[in-house]
């Protein structure tokens, strides 16, 4: 074991890919290895948007902030990819110059006839608005028109008009609008609209009342339907159930949420960490989500980051499973394997706790893997310490049995190993890119972090208590940096939308 854990620590001390450190402080945060993130300045808000998928391109928007005709306005920043992990950013085209008002948050979808469109709230016109594209390079856009609901009868209906979704189900078009106890209406020809009535046949119980669902995004997954979301006071959150086809409404049968508090956050207060979702369908069939990290920390609130790409799928069990883009494979490099490390803490009566050093992560961007055998984990507080200075200080990540849940950092979020099938053994997936790291739980649960000290200590450091803890397999890989369209937008500034 000597042996291992002293070739960790060489090999690790050595090549960072030439990755260049940056400033970190409430003031200065350049730029990510592998993470999207606005190359501009200040960008709140940073909403993704209209997600498409089109002749061997995926497209993405989000909401950028800025000045247009003395006033504050948003437009859609438009960012292509062939892989979802490197983006190159495109002019601008759906800015209040071409609209006539701002842009707040929406969905794309495709029409019958295979266009691509987009339907989002007109910032001051009191309504939801439609645009379909005239090309599926996404280079020119037709004019927006107002989405104008009525009754059976003919009459405009008392609603609100806000954060919409369109979708489309056999030939008929259905659309909701967001807020409290969103309403949802048809269309043949995205013209003309009816009234249902409520897109929610009830609400689960551990949905507070009062809870808003803004950002939808409603989709099919595995044999059910799922609304991805947020509400405004809790952050994201999702139902999964069934589309009533007779009523039309959707019948929600499970909810479960994808924010979590922060210890120091009141309950007054917004959570809003993990916000303001998309999703997109990839060539292969996969539904593949992000989210805005809205308030993760100070210094990156106004930069517009976005999380890592998530699969979403959802098997027989009926259990939503979340697991980090496949395609982050693809930027592995200098993968290190050790096997059986074992952590024993000392043999007292108040169960005792040990750290141990495991190497030395000398570099900026890594993916770690670490498989926990079931025999290993059940009823044990067990897991890591990042950024680990060998004396308690760094970021941990927990799995706590006394609390079902799982820990990073000052968040915590329900994962019970005691949930896992029998014969399933625990994984952790850990990405670092430099101050962000994001952990992945058996595809069942994930949470983000902002570790702003990163630079400070770089120990890795493995933890249990109460009983020794081998961990079966702990793979480590550098990562490559995808962030080279970040660079060349910072210098071109093709994104910037007009001003006057």
């Amino acid at each position: 074991m000597v042996i291992l854990i002293t070739f960790f620590l060489m090999y690790f001390t050595s090549n960072t890919n030439g990755q260049t450190s940056d400033t970190i402080g409430t003031k200065s945060v350049e730029f990510l290895n592998f993470h999207l993130m606005h190359p501009g300045g200040e960008s709140s808000p940073g909403d993704p948007n209209a997600a498409f998928y089109l002749d061997g391109t995926y497209h993405l928007h989000y909401i950028l902030r800025h000045p247009w005709i003395d006033k504050q306005s948003y437009s859609f920043i438009h960012v292509t990819s062939q892989d979802l992990l490197h983006w190159s950013w495109q002019s601008t085209k759906l800015q209040p110059s071409f609209t006539g008002h701002g842009m707040f948050s929406g969905t794309g979808f495709m029409t019958k006839e295979g266009s691509p469109a987009v339907i989002y709230h007109g910032q001051g016109s009191n309504r939801n608005q439609i645009a379909i594209a005239r090309d599926k390079s996404l280079s020119a856009w037709g004019k927006p028109y107002p989405v104008d609901v009525r009754t059976a009868d003919g009459k405009e209906p008392e609603m609100r008009h806000w954060d919409p979704d369109c979708f489309l189900i056999g030939d008929t078009y259905y659309a909701i609008s967001g807020g409290k106890d969103p309403p949802v209406f048809k269309s043949r020809d995205l013209k003309s609209w009816t009234l249902i009535g409520d897109f929610l046949k009830y609400e689960p119980s551990d949905v507070a009342q009062g809870e808003d669902i803004s950002c939808p995004n409603f989709f099919p997954i595995g044999k059910k339907w799922m609304l991805l979301c947020i509400s405004h006071p809790f952050g994201c959150r999702y139902y999964i159930g069934d589309w009533d086809t007779k009523a039309e409404q959707f019948i929600p049968q499970q909810h479960g949420r994808m924010t979590w508090r922060r210890e120091g956050q009141t309950f007054t207060e917004p959570w809003r960490d993990f916000f303001a979702p998309e999703s997109v369908l990839t060539r292969d069939g996969r539904r593949v989500m992000w989210a805005w990290l809205c308030t993760l920390n100070p210094a990156i609130n106004l930069k517009s980051v976005q999380s890592l790409p998530r699969e979403l799928y959802l098997p027989d069990d009926g259990v939503l499973r979340i697991k980090p883009l496949r395609e982050l494979e693809s930027l592995r490099y200098e993968p290190v394997v050790v096997n059986a490390i074992t952590v024993t803490p000392p043999q007292v009566s108040n169960g005792g706790t040990a750290r141990q050093r495991i190497t030395e992560l000398n570099g900026e961007a890594f993916e770690i893997r670490a498989t926990i055998s079931r025999d290993q984990s059940d009823n044990k507080q067990f897991g890591f310490t990042l950024f680990s200075d060998g004396k308690g200080g760094g970021l941990p990540i927990l799995i706590r049995p006394e609390t079902s849940t799982l820990r990073v950092g000052i968040v915590e979020a329900p994962f019970a190993v005691a949930d896992l099938p029998g014969d399933e053994d625990v994984q952790l997936r850990i990405f670092i890119d430099k101050y962000l790291v994001e952990v992945f739980a058996n595809d069942r649960q994930a949470i983000v972090a902002a570790y702003m000290n990163y630079q400070s200590n770089n120990g890795l450091d493995a933890y249990t208590f109460g009983a020794p803890t081998t961990i079966k397999k702990l793979e480590i890989w550098k990562l490559k940096p995808a962030n080279q369209g970040f660079f060349e937008a910072q210098k071109s500034k093709i994104w910037e939308p007009d001003t006057k």
